[in-house]
């Protein structure tokens, strides 16, 4: 599971509505909270985040959590 799919379970969201609301497929939702390999984007952050009404911040922030910059040599 990515860290989206655990933070949207952890919220107890309802990934149907969260198709409805944002016009994300549910196909695409469950690649999106499953697949590492599938890229969010930030379109798609924000919609839902606002689709679950939370700060679009906090979303990012939990998804982007283990991005780190680079050590300078």
């Amino acid at each position: 599971m990515t860290d989206l799919g655990l933070y949207l379970s952890r919220k107890s969201v309802n990934r149907s509505d969260v198709s409805r609301k944002t016009g994300i497929s549910k196909t695409r939702l469950s690649e999106l909270a499953n697949n590492n390999k599938t890229k969010l984007r930030v379109d798609e952050l924000y919609l839902i985040a606002l689709a679950i009404d939370v700060n679009p911040c906090e979303v990012f922030n939990e998804v982007c959590k283990d991005l780190k910059l680079k050590e300078d040599n």
